[in-house]
């Protein structure tokens, strides 16, 4: 897949902006805040409908405007698309495709897709559950669009019955109270299999992918393990069973669940276990071996989405060649090659070979306004 054009419309610092992508890779320069972390988001957004920033819609919109838009136009060996997404400071988003709204997000999700690799990736590692689980639903929704209706299901029933929870925290008497509560229980379980179902099929797709990648990068000194480790106990992937144990847990806890006012039990909860050599990786090693890990994971990815729609997806690289020693830049650049249609950004071309500069569009960012690099 080729993205040929991005525009942005008072989309974060930009005003009015049209990029014409003219090669299969591309490298963005500038001093830090100056709006080239912004046009990867765009992309990101137009291929997930989220950002890793976990902005609100409000924030993206330019300083003083109402609605921020994105438009890109998309060749894939299926045909081309044109893209829209309008953000407004006060209201809902919508989405088009082809000049035509769609009625549901979803239909949106699946036409681009994109990996990005940021230098935030490290709190993969290095961070709490709640990263490693929103990276592991991002990656579903490119793999399987209908996850992001799944997940938006889940934590709708999760809002609603920690609401009914909070109402009535320490009245847990009467029949009635129980009644209404295990009907929550009920679409909590079904609602959260479906997450939890999904979740532990992409990890299973994804670990020997990352495991292989990493011995690559590691020199085959270091085994890598990723293990997915629900809040439900997980036997086996049959959905019967897992809302079944899902049931059983959410029971034993209900005293306490009244008792603090909130969920204590489902996939909002679950954890990705990350191990190296059978240490946890957050304890393990040097920030380099943590960086190791997390290329092995975007590569992984890479891979994983390229195997399931057939297609090599986008790649944003946003200031990561910084955080790579030299070794571990060269593993990534020779992965990449012109195999993926790469966006990059950086604050200078020292990070690049000659080669790679000849064969690169390279691009100017200044206080939200690009230009392009004079040819010699």
């Amino acid at each position: 897949m080729y993205l040929k054009t991005l525009q942005l419309r008072q989309f974060r610092n930009y005003q009015d902006q049209k990029v014409d992508f003219s090669a299969a890779k591309t490298i963005l320069v500038g001093n830090n805040a100056q709006g080239k972390s912004n046009l990867l988001e765009a992309v990101e957004l137009l291929a997930t409908l989220r950002s890793h920033r976990m902005a609100r819609d409000r924030d993206l919109v330019k300083e003083g405007e109402t609605i921020a838009q994105i438009n890109a136009h998309l060749e894939r060996q299926t045909g081309v698309s044109d893209l829209t997404l309008t953000l407004r400071r006060n209201g809902r988003r919508s989405v088009a495709l082809n000049g035509e709204t769609l009625r549901r997000q979803m239909d949106f999700l699946g036409v681009l897709n994109a990996v990005e690799f940021s230098s935030l990736d490290l709190e993969l590692v290095r961070g709490g559950p709640e990263g490693r689980r929103n990276w592991l639903d991002t990656l579903l929704i490119q793999l399987e669009p209908v996850y992001a209706h799944i997940l938006q299901q889940y934590n709708h029933v999760l809002r609603q019955r920690n609401a009914f929870l909070k109402n009535n925290v320490e009245t847990f008497h009467g029949t009635s109270l129980q009644s209404q509560l295990a009907l929550w229980d009920a679409q909590l379980a079904t609602a959260g299999t479906r997450v939890i179902r999904r979740r532990d099929r992409a990890i299973k797709r994804l670990a020997h992918i990352a495991t292989a990648w990493h011995g690559n990068i590691s020199g085959s000194t270091e085994i890598l393990e990723i293990k997915y480790a629900p809040n439900i106990p997980l036997e086996d992937n049959q959905p019967e069973q897992i809302q079944q144990a899902f049931l059983a847990k959410i029971q034993q806890r209900t005293l306490a669940e009244f008792r603090q006012g909130t969920t204590l039990v489902g996939p909002h909860r679950d954890e990705i276990e990350l191990t190296i050599n059978q240490t946890p990786a957050r304890q393990y090693g040097s920030q380099g071996q943590q960086r190791t890990l997390v290329l092995a994971l975007k590569l992984a990815e890479l891979q994983l989405i390229e195997e399931v729609v057939k297609e090599p997806p986008l790649l944003l690289l946003d200031d990561v060649l910084a955080e790579l020693d030299l070794s571990r830049q060269n593993q990534l650049l020779d992965a990449i090659q012109d195999r993926f249609q790469t966006l990059i950004t950086t604050t200078h071309l020292g990070s690049f070979d000659s080669q790679w500069l000849k064969s690169s569009q390279i691009l100017f960012v200044k206080a939200g306004e690009l230009t392009i690099q004079n040819s010699k």
